[in-house]
């Protein structure tokens, strides 16, 4: 006796359609979630990256500073190596918040000019900028280059290690007596070490002491 072929029926049919479906929904959703995770694992590293470089910017700023005072941009008085004028917050915005002279400028391109560089740190808004000068004794006809280091950032603030090892937010300190012999040496002033305390929007408060050259 021979038995004719049997084919599946529409039930079966359903539901193999249906199991395969809900393969192809869990597969696709493991494959959604590893794409977001790999997005958000970039961010992190592109923000550590950001952090770092930033930290890196800072240490070779200040691990070089330099007691050379500058000229007033109209020319008639002098600013001293080091000037400083605290936290950001109740800072005006895009206000420095910290400029002085470093050395070792980099020229690979061997133009004439110094190897004294005159930088500023400069809190914007919600972005911690870093600018310097073309030329050391600038004029307010000079250019400025502006670099952007760091975004969502809520504050940022400085302190200053003086001769007594004691911290203070601004810089030349007050009361800082004068030399009569000469005059001029509290603008050629340093402090020892440099704090920076920068509090992200996303990571909280970071915080890192740079030794200054004596």
């Amino acid at each position: 006796m021979t038995i004719a072929p049997r084919g599946f029926t529409l039930i079966e049919l359903l539901v193999a359609l249906f199991i395969t479906a809900i393969l192809f929904s869990m597969g696709y959703g493991a494959i959604n979630q590893a794409v977001n995770h790999r997005g958000a694992i970039e961010d992190q590293q592109a923000r550590l990256l950001a952090v770092q470089t930033t930290m890196r910017v800072m240490s070779q700023d200040f691990g070089q500073l330099a007691a050379r005072p500058i000229r007033d941009p109209v020319g008639d008085t002098w600013q001293p190596a080091l000037i400083a004028k605290g936290a950001s917050q109740g800072q005006a915005q895009d206000q420095a918040l910290v400029t002085f002279t470093r050395t070792g400028w980099a020229n690979p391109a061997g133009i004439q000019r110094p190897a004294l560089q005159r930088v500023a740190y400069v809190f914007d808004k919600d972005k911690l900028r870093r600018d310097y000068w073309p030329v050391l004794d600038a004029t307010l006809a000079n250019k400025i280059t502006h670099r952007d280091l760091l975004t969502n950032v809520k504050s940022v603030a400085f302190r200053y290690m003086d001769s007594s090892r004691q911290w203070v937010e601004q810089w030349p300190p007050q009361n800082v007596p004068v030399n009569p012999s000469d005059p001029g040496s509290t603008l050629r002033t340093n402090p020892m070490a440099v704090e920076v305390t920068i509090e992200l929007q996303d990571w909280g408060k970071i915080v890192r002491v740079f030794e200054a050259p004596q």
